[in-house]
């Protein structure tokens, strides 16, 4: 048997735990009549599982003969990729013909004789979501990994315009905290600060636990311990999971393997985003013995007014866990361990 864990970040490895509750959260409300939702915002840091779950939804709604199902690529016109993918899906293809929807002047092949040519991307999207609206067909779009570049801003523009006229598109994207909230933060979209908007954490702890136990035949206490060596950090997950698969079912002997691949796979650019002063806070976080913000403060020198920036913005990013009241922990497994060390090397 093959390794059912993959260090390869978007893919779907054999092994996955999925985000079951996020899953079908987003596709009642896609699905649902009449129509209550259709545009959702996925984010996390990066490994905590975005793009699984998008490829999940994909090929769930792939299976419903009324949903056509399409991903884009965020760095390219959007509005002439979504076009193009359409007027060449196959189940649009008569659809469109029928419709009378000529596209020639796009240098697309679908062409009507004795009917003169759209010219305008907006208008012919409008065209052919009214025709596919005719047939009860839906339609998503899928953006990952999206920034607010000028491609995401003009199409979710355009969005906002062809769901306000009643027409079948759904739209999931996904992205970084920082990147959705730059797109959030434009003038023109304030409509995405009502998207919702799901936030993937920790997977559960229990269902990593049950599954290492049953594919490395565990006792109670090692999968235990296992399961914690990931902090339910789902890239965490899939890494343990690799490596001990590659020695044999023992985790105990890869785990500086395991520390140094968490380091150069998402640590190392973890903290190459972050500023100088974001560098000396997790610093602090790292040295605290407690994980009280009053003490954090203190190693740190820190009022209360200078601290509380940037621990919004660390707990913002995904890296700092502030739940619990007056606490502050590392979301991610050995993050300390990795502060502490960048910072030696760097003073």
């Amino acid at each position: 048997m093959n390794n059912p864990f993959s260090l390869s970040f978007g893919k779907s490895p054999l092994e996955n735990i999925s985000r079951t509750v996020q899953m079908n959260e987003i596709l009642d409300s896609f699905t649902s009549e009449p129509i209550n939702q259709q545009i959702y915002m996925v984010t996390g840091i990066r490994g905590s599982g975005k793009t699984v779950l998008l490829t999940d939804i994909k090929n769930r709604l792939e299976e419903d003969d009324d949903w056509i199902v399409l991903e884009l690529n965020p760095e390219k016109d959007l509005l002439l990729g979504l076009t193009s993918k359409l007027s060449n899906h196959q189940q649009c293809i008569e659809i469109l013909r029928d419709a009378n929807i000529n596209l020639s002047f796009f240098g697309l092949s679908l062409s009507v004789n004795n009917v003169p040519p759209i010219t305008d991307l907006e208008t012919a999207i409008e065209r052919m979501l009214e025709a596919l609206k005719k047939k009860n067909k839906r339609v998503l779009v899928a953006l990952d990994e999206v920034t607010s570049n000028q491609h995401v801003r003009v199409f979710s523009a355009a969005f906002q315009i062809f769901i306000r006229n009643d027409l079948p598109l759904f739209l999931l994207m996904t992205g970084l905290y920082e990147n959705i909230e730059d797109l959030q933060n434009e003038k023109s979209l304030t409509f995405l600060y009502r998207a919702p908007k799901i936030k993937l954490g920790a997977l559960n702890m229990a269902a990593i636990m049950s599954r290492y136990r049953s594919i490395f035949h565990l006792s109670d206490s090692d999968a235990v311990e296992m399961a914690k060596l990931t902090k339910g950090y789902p890239f965490a997950f899939q890494a343990l999971g690799f490596l001990t698969w590659q020695n044999g079912g023992d985790y105990h002997g890869i785990l500086e393997e395991y520390r140094h691949y968490l380091e150069e796979y998402v640590y190392d650019k973890f903290w190459s985003e972050l500023s100088a002063t974001d560098r000396r806070v997790t610093y602090g976080i790292a040295q605290s013995k407690t994980g009280e913000v009053r003490e954090i403060r203190e190693i740190l020198n820190l009022s209360s007014d200078q601290f509380s920036p940037y621990r919004a913005r660390l707990i913002r990013k995904g890296l700092v866990n502030g739940d619990e009241r007056g606490l502050l922990r590392f979301t991610l497994p050995l993050f300390d361990q990795y502060v502490l060390s960048r910072l030696a090397f760097e003073e």
